[in-house]
């Protein structure tokens, strides 16, 4: 009789405590305690989870030009984004190898180097003995998040091994980029992690979408964010909360499965751990008719070329 395996997963759908890395990296752990209380093997979080998602830049005048504002506020972000390099990661990557838990973990990125000034929309994958395997830098930022993030490179567009499976995953609108996820799907992918900075409308197409394409699971994870997730101290509070509705993000976290059909429907409204077990055995039953980088490829006719190099200004010999 042939083994099924089994993979548990969890999706973390909680609100930062806006723009506190310390603070939210206390949630963060608390969601992974829950997760590993109820036996998952591997817990996601939403888009810019760490420290938060930079909603300011749509609700007070982010494009006008040398704005003192604007300048202190990207500061106060600046100041509470994660350089791995530094440990930041290091109580989190602790806690996933006590826990024997995987996370994908979506945080924004002071990058070491790229001189440690500008900021990438990160994903990162800890293993379950607390290894960082990857940071995905999110490839092409979305409209204003253009005002604050810089556009990542492809050294992130890797998967990792785990319970049988082979896990992946793709930030936000990453997610519609057809080459991205086709360099994913030719890796084996079979569990796709796509990571949102939150609400329905997001989630509800590309996630059943997704899974029918790759005739994989997709796991969509996001953040639920109100109003009071947003501390007292934050620069220029005034002005963000002045256009700011009562929730910014809905959440809107689901999991499909690889026939496209809801395991979990989005969850809206509230911070919830949500889990479910997924069995492998549904992928091998759905790539008997559809298999993206198999059986229906034509590498003959066409290809895709991935870059992985870390891009950097420096080049040391």
């Amino acid at each position: 009789m042939l083994h099924k395996e089994l993979i548990k997963v969890a999706i973390g759908q909680i609100s930062p405590v806006w723009l506190n890395k310390s603070k939210t990296i206390d949630k963060i752990k608390s969601s992974i305690a829950d997760a590993a209380g109820k036996h998952c093997d591997l817990i996601t979080f939403g888009e810019a989870l760490l420290p938060g998602y930079p909603h300011w830049t749509g609700l007070s005048n982010s494009t006008a030009w040398n704005s003192k504002t604007q300048k202190e506020i990207f500061a106060h972000y600046l100041q509470n984004a994660i350089t791995p390099e530094s440990g930041e990661l290091d109580g989190i990557c602790k806690m996933a190898k006590d826990k024997q838990i995987a996370i994908y973990l979506g945080f924004i990125e002071r990058a070491k180097n790229r001189g440690g000034h500008s900021l990438y929309c990160a994903l990162g994958y800890i293993n379950k003995y607390g290894e960082i395997c990857s940071v995905h830098r999110k490839l092409q930022p979305t409209y204003d998040e253009r005002l604050v993030w810089s556009p990542g490179d492809g050294m992130g567009l890797q998967v990792h091994p785990l319970n049988g499976f082979t896990v992946g995953g793709l930030n936000c609108w990453e997610n519609w980029m057809p080459l991205p996820r086709a360099a994913l799907y030719g890796q084996g992918e079979n569990l796709h992690v796509a990571v949102w900075p939150g609400s329905k409308h997001n989630t509800e197409d590309i996630t059943k979408f997704i899974a029918k394409e790759s005739r994989s699971f997709v796991v969509s994870a996001s953040v639920f964010m109100r109003q009071d997730d947003i501390p007292k101290n934050t620069p220029h509070l005034e002005t963000i909360l002045e256009r700011a509705p009562d929730v910014l993000t809905d959440g809107g976290s689901c999991i499909a499965g690889p026939d496209g059909n809801w395991i979990v429907e989005p969850v809206t409204g509230k911070e919830i751990l949500i889990t479910a077990e997924l069995e492998i055995n549904r992928v091998f039953e759905e790539r008997q008719n559809f298999d993206p980088s198999g059986h229906y490829s034509r590498p003959d006719v066409t290809q895709l070329t991935i870059y992985r190099e870390r891009q950097s200004v420096l080049r040391f010999e």
